[in-house]
């Protein structure tokens, strides 16, 4: 199972809207200046996602709870997203290429069959994506925001 943390943005009627930062690079080491997965994920325009995920328990805002997903279902996503498009530049391009002879038209192919890919990706993932195999749950919850009380002790030196 694949986890990550997220924030209560919301929740009415059972349905939780949450938060999602992403990760500066791989998360696994702390070297921020010299990270080149840091820099590539910086130039790209989201730094947050929003979700909406069903839960039974009451949730208040500010609260942290972490999600979960299958990794077969977060495979077979990115099998599906990234495979499909891919296979349309080559089969597009090398069926042109094929019939036609001419390198143009393998690349007109190739364009051609990656954007059908990326339509037939769009349609399945549309279908897949109201499954239950294929939404996030909710693994733990975390204590609401305003649960703890700091009071400071007195200044007073015990004698």
């Amino acid at each position: 199972m694949m986890k990550e943390w997220a924030t209560v943005v919301s929740w009415q009627n059972g349905v939780a809207e949450l938060r999602c930062e992403t990760q500066a690079g791989c998360s696994s080491c702390h070297s921020r200046s010299g990270c080149g997965s840091r820099v590539l994920n910086e130039l790209g325009p989201q730094t947050e996602h929003n979700l909406q995920v069903n839960s039974a328990e009451q949730l208040e805002p500010g609260q942290k709870v972490e999600l979960g997903i299958t990794e077969g279902a977060m495979l077979r996503s990115a099998l599906l997203v990234y495979m499909t498009p891919l296979f349309g530049v080559i089969v597009g391009g090398g069926v042109l290429q094929s019939l036609l002879k001419a390198d143009v038209f393998a690349l007109i192919g190739a364009i051609a069959g990656g954007a059908l890919g990326f339509l037939i990706a769009r349609f399945f993932a549309a279908k897949v994506a109201e499954k239950e195999a294929y939404q996030p749950v909710i693994l733990q919850v975390g204590l609401p925001p305003n649960a703890f009380r700091f009071q400071p002790e007195s200044t007073e030196l015990p004698r």
